[in-house]
């Protein structure tokens, strides 16, 4: 279907709200926008974040650590509203100069180590506590293909699929179609790999899994986009099959609920700063009284 011909400029220039639904945000530069300081708690490790699929990753992994016993990985984990511009405070570019969630900040070291981005902040945290990441190079390296297929392959179905099909202000064929296509053939990457492997690892759960599950996973259970039945998820049972396995997880459940500011009131976690919120400080609980 043909449309309507855009000739680019010679020189692009920007004009603000320039449609979609982070129009009101969206700038062509970086650093900060205001003065204020991030806010700290008592934990050794400071999350700055929001539910999206990339801060969903790094909630995930410090609750399966913890799970574990590992009370060193105990975390403050203080909301960022990017739609509010959150991201954009004089505390948060000190932290992440990209101005995007999730960021931490490990007080355990002096002076204090910052980690952005969500790929690097998972890799941080599995090297800290060495755990959810093999030992041996081959299996390591196994998981890292896959860590780094999610980084490389994510942005794809968040800012092409994602953005054109349902935050866009007016729907366009051609990208539609394009980055459709696209996301149907990464998840048969995913399908052909889960046919005989349990996890993106093998019989091993990895933060391969935490990082691709937030975004494909929660996607083929009907979460992401409302587009499940656009992009006939049914077609992909493998990833069915994986995604299911890892929601299931006690977890997995806590780690989506962190900094969670929609749905259900009872799946919300605004903050989260000691292990007893999600049983005494969920929304719902905090709407009752």
């Amino acid at each position: 279907m043909a449309q309507n011909t855009y000739t680019p400029e010679k020189v692009w220039q920007w004009e603000a709200g320039n449609g979609g639904k982070f129009a009101n945000i969206n700038r062509p530069t970086a650093g900060h926008r205001f003065d204020q300081p991030l806010p700290t708690g008592k934990h050794p490790l400071q999350l700055y974040s929001l539910a999206t699929p990339n801060g969903v990753k790094v909630t995930i992994l410090l609750e399966e650590l913890l799970e574990k016993g590992l009370n060193g990985a105990e975390y403050d984990a203080f909301l960022i509203d990017i739609m509010e511009g959150e991201q954009f405070s004089s505390g948060f570019t000190d932290v992440n100069p990209n101005s995007k969630i999730p960021a931490l900040v490990d007080t355990t070291h002096q002076p204090a180590i910052n980690v952005f981005e969500s790929g690097s902040i998972l890799l941080y945290l599995a090297e800290k506590f060495s755990e959810f990441i093999p030992d041996k190079l081959v299996d390591r390296t196994k998981c890292l293909n896959w860590l780094f297929w999610q980084m490389g392959s994510a942005p794809i179905l968040g800012g092409g699929f994602g953005h054109f099909y349902a935050y866009a202000p007016e729907k366009f064929q051609y990208p539609i179609d394009r980055y459709t296509m696209e996301v149907k053939r990464q998840l048969d990457v995913l399908n052909i790999h889960l046919q005989n492997n349990r996890y993106l690892c093998g019989d091993n759960y990895t933060i391969a899994d935490m990082a691709i599950w937030p975004w494909y996973g929660v996607l083929v259970e009907g979460g992401l986009y409302e587009a499940a039945e656009f992009l006939d998820v049914q077609a992909y049972p493998n990833v069915i099959r994986w995604a299911k396995q890892i929601s299931a997880r006690p977890a997995v459940k806590k780690g989506r609920m962190v900094n969670r500011t929609w749905g259900e009131e009872h799946e919300q976690l605004h903050e989260r700063h000691d292990s007893q919120d999600f049983e005494s400080k969920s929304q719902d609980i905090h709407t009752a009284k």
